[in-house]
């Protein structure tokens, strides 16, 4: 029997996203060394570290060929933004993850609002500004709740949903006043849509589009869907009241967004990640991402049937149409552990135990995000520390096993929501108003 080939991996990042990317992609038989960089405590524990910026283009360009890699698979959206897909493949390097023009869909609001309105697909009516006073003035106009976005890159924090007028004029006066650097020079207001969300996100090679498994974040920092917004704190997947005929819709936005991409001279390879609001006139964008969502990647891929490799290599080039991908029916719930204090201010390095009791139990895998190995002992290294997993045959089993786990699991200031999907369970009426 002939030896399979196998193929060096560059993976970029620092989260459990990219953890639960390295794990899938670990399934592989073609999976031969993986760098990662920076990594964290999990991670690293599982691949070389790569010392290089992975937000400087040339210099992981640089390390790619030096090292023989065959695929670099950018994880966080700053890299995609700052052009690292692009220098890249320049090189001749096979890589996951869209050109720096095409994450623009993440990198710019505005952006993404004008290839939206190109494409003919519903989304949120708004306007943009670049100045506070005629965005003041649209709010009142608006007389209620709406959203208000910076613009640019703002590590997730730069969108405020405001509830009333004055939540919104202030949420403007932050966004100009400096506070979320350059991603606040423009800033967009938007009209709040209502219903449940909904995250769907899709593989595409620029021409065919594949909708991986529907997840459900859970943004708010407190049980109940109260307190500031996050980078998310719990998630699951898939999503049990929605119907196919919006599957059909959200996948078919998706489509169209990735044509008029096309049509405009900007080809879209990589993962795109649409967020969407169930209206009752259907499903409408609320945003779209350049890359994997953080913690819905640790949901989805737990449950997709697929060489996740092989899946990459034909979204770079252009065979997609040949992937084999498939979902089995098991249900999958995610925990995110995170630091006392966060999203605002917290302490780092607090030793971390119970992950090896929390993975004993069946269906249950623990990502690394925020961790580090000090002196051989894992301690915390961010806001959110670990998302704990659980795959299980019935939404209540795989919600238990991952509580159950969380139990297991120790540091100090840990915390966390106790009602990850519950409000799901109680079916869509749980989100009339």
């Amino acid at each position: 029997m002939d030896e399979i080939e196998t193929i060096d991996i560059l993976l970029l990042g620092a989260g459990g996203r990219e953890h639960a990317l390295l794990r899938k992609l670990l399934e592989s038989p073609r999976a031969g060394k993986v760098w990662a960089a920076p990594g964290n405590g999990g991670i690293l524990a599982e691949a070389e570290l790569a010392d290089i910026d992975q937000e400087n283009p040339a210099e992981v360009a640089r390390f790619a060929a030096e090292y023989g890699v065959g695929l670099v698979v950018i994880g966080p959206e700053a890299p995609l933004v700052a052009g690292v897909a692009d220098a890249v493949r320049a090189a001749g390097i096979a890589c996951f993850g869209p050109s720096g023009q095409a994450a623009q869909m993440e990198g710019s609001k505005l952006f993404a609002k004008q290839v939206m309105e190109r494409a003919g697909v519903p989304t949120a009516r708004y306007q943009s500004f670049t100045e506070a006073a005629p965005a003041e003035a649209y709010v009142r106009e608006l007389a209620g709740p709406c959203v208000v976005k910076a613009d640019g890159l703002a590590a997730g924090k730069g969108v405020i949903v405001a509830q009333t007028t004055e939540e919104a004029l202030a949420g403007v006066r932050e966004c100009f006043s400096g506070t979320f650097g350059e991603a606040g020079q423009t800033v967009v207001v938007e009209e709040m849509l209502k219903g449940p969300e909904c995250s769907l996100l899709a593989l595409t090679d620029g021409k065919t589009v594949i909708p991986l498994a529907t997840s459900q974040d859970h943004k708010r920092a407190l049980e109940g869907d109260l307190g500031p917004n996050t980078g998310g704190m719990g998630v699951y997947s898939p999503v049990p009241f929605v119907t196919p005929e919006e599957h059909e819709a959200m996948v078919e936005i998706e489509r169209k967004v990735v044509a008029q991409l096309a049509a405009d001279g900007i080809p879209y390879s990589g993962c795109l990640y649409g967020g969407f609001m169930l209206t009752k006139d259907g499903p409408k964008v609320l945003e779209f991402n350049a890359r994997f969502g953080d913690p819905e990647t640790q949901v989805v891929l737990p449950r997709m049937k697929a060489d996740l490799l092989d899946v990459f290599l034909r979204c770079d080039n252009g065979t997609l149409d040949g992937a084999d991908v498939s979902w089995d029916d098991d249900w999958a719930v995610s925990v995110v552990l995170t630091s006392a204090g966060y999203p605002g201010s917290y302490e780092k390095g607090k030793p971390i135990t119970g992950i090896e009791q929390a993975e004993e139990l069946e269906g249950v895998t623990v990502y690394h995000a925020g961790t580090k190995t000090i002196a051989g002992e894992l301690v915390t290294n961010g806001g959110r520390v670990l998302n704990v997993t659980a795959v299980a045959d019935t939404f209540e089993h795989a919600r238990e096993q991952a509580y159950r786990a969380c139990d297991r699991i120790e540091f100090e200031g840990k915390t966390l929501r106790r009602d990850i999907g519950a409000r799901a369970l109680r079916g869509r009426d749980a989100w009339e108003v």
